[in-house]
């Protein structure tokens, strides 16, 4: 099964600590290794040219990014495992490393099951 992983995060006033951006590498090529990460990668803010194309009431409209949300989708990941409690492990431990080496970080992140043809 595959799972789309997001992740947001409030304001950031620095950048991560390379011990973190360390971790993130290791745990990535662990995940790699193991068949289970198909890709991922970090998004830049909405400012920097993001825009929200919405439809509602036959209309569409585009708004320029940012966005008025507190946290910004800043990455994802895309993984191929067993199933959802596999998908969760990995989003966690992802959660962990930013616990525990970036102590003042706070976020979230969205696991979501792909659909797939019949």
């Amino acid at each position: 099964m595959r799972y789309l992983v997001t992740l947001k995060s409030g304001p950031m006033d620095a950048p991560p600590p390379q011990a973190l951006m360390d971790a993130i590498l290791a745990l990535g090529a662990e995940a790699t290794a193991s068949g289970a990460l198909l890709d991922t990668a970090g998004l830049a803010p909405s400012a920097m040219g993001g825009a929200r194309v919405a439809l509602a009431d036959g209309e569409i409209t585009v708004t320029d990014g940012p966005f008025a949300e507190t946290k910004e989708m800043i990455s994802y990941a895309l993984y191929q495992v067993r199933d959802r409690a596999e998908a969760v492990e990995w989003a966690a431990r992802f959660l962990r490393l930013h616990r525990d080496l970036w102590p003042d970080w706070e976020g979230e992140a969205d696991v979501l099951s792909v659909f797939t043809a019949p």
